[in-house]
């Protein structure tokens, strides 16, 4: 089984807020594929170990623009709430989610087109 971090909403995973991720590559994911979500998969120091989180299982994974969450605010404030952000005072904005994502992955700009992935919780 994979890991995937989910190093920026640990709360939310935790508190299994969140039933949406978006990730820049992932792009052969299939519906059905078991993930072990952990809190942090890179840059662990000497002695640090794998702490996971959650086993998450991909209901879809699909490509998708960024900006898609801007460009119709009601489809923005509902992936935002699925990304755990729902009650979030900043980041249940789309334009606010969408900034955040960006300036969190080197790169990235609401033109990059990432893999939106939805998942259930198996435990």
């Amino acid at each position: 089984m994979r890991n995937i971090s989910f190093m920026l909403t640990q709360q939310q995973i935790r508190e299994r807020t969140k039933t949406v991720t978006r990730r820049v590559g992932w792009a052969t994911l299939k519906a059905g594929e078991l993930l072990r979500g952990v809190e942090k998969g890179m840059g662990l120091k000497a002695g640090e170990k794998v702490v996971p989180l959650a086993t998450i299982r991909v209901v879809s994974a699909r490509p998708e623009v960024l900006s898609a969450m801007t460009a119709d605010v009601e489809y923005g404030v509902a992936e935002c709430a699925k990304e755990g952000f729902g009650d979030h005072p900043v980041l249940r904005s789309p334009s606010e989610f969408v900034e955040f994502f960006c300036n969190s992955h080197r790169g990235c700009t609401p033109d990059t087109v990432v893999t939106r992935i939805e998942f259930e919780y198996m435990d």
